[in-house]
């Protein structure tokens, strides 16, 4: 099965919403993936960011956790995996859940194409409409609230999250693909 039926599969049905998300992020993905040495990589991470959140894989509730735990089970190499664990600065928000030694299994590899993944990310709404950065977090705290474990997350991950972000807009510039619109 090819992964983007996978991903469908587990999330159009249950979360409409989810992959009306999870299908921007990859669009967009696929936009600056000739920026990348390993843009293929960063489509299939795309398309697969946000599995664990599917009510059938949702064991310890952390999307992030579970969709690389599920992918790991399936044999998927350690590298997706491990995009998908730390997808988006998760493991700061792990560690306020207590789950943070489980995330930390999976490598951190801090290359262009995780700050790709968390840029496509950090600019695609829960609908999959494009955003900037600073509107999908205020977008996100508004969600959840401030004072919510994700609201807290957000505090401490905002300046990690924002600088991935402008890593990968200066670099897709430089590789000459455009700015998009946002909003």
């Amino acid at each position: 099965m090819e992964l983007a039926q996978l991903a469908e599969q587990h999330l159009s049905g249950p979360m409409p919403r989810r992959w009306a998300h999870v299908q921007a992020v990859a669009a967009e993905a696929r936009r600056i993936a000739p920026a990348l040495d390993d843009g293929e990589l960063l489509v299939t991470a795309a398309v697969l960011h946000d599995i664990g959140y599917a009510p059938t894989l949702a064991t310890t509730m952390f999307h992030p956790l579970d969709g690389a735990r599920f992918l790991q089970a399936l044999g998927m190499p350690t590298r997706l995996c491990a995009l998908v664990a730390r997808h988006s600065c998760a493991l700061k928000e792990a560690e306020l859940r207590d789950c943070g030694a489980d995330v930390a299994e999976f490598p951190d590899e801090e290359t262009p194409v995780r700050d790709a993944l968390w840029y496509c990310d950090m600019v695609t709404g829960p609908d999959g409409q494009r955003l900037t950065v600073d509107d999908r977090l205020a977008e996100i705290r508004n969600r959840y609230g401030p004072e919510s474990l994700v609201g807290r997350f957000l505090d401490v991950a905002q300046p990690e999250l924002v600088a991935a972000v402008e890593r990968t807009i200066g670099r897709y510039t430089a590789a000459g693909i455009p700015q998009p619109k946002y909003g």
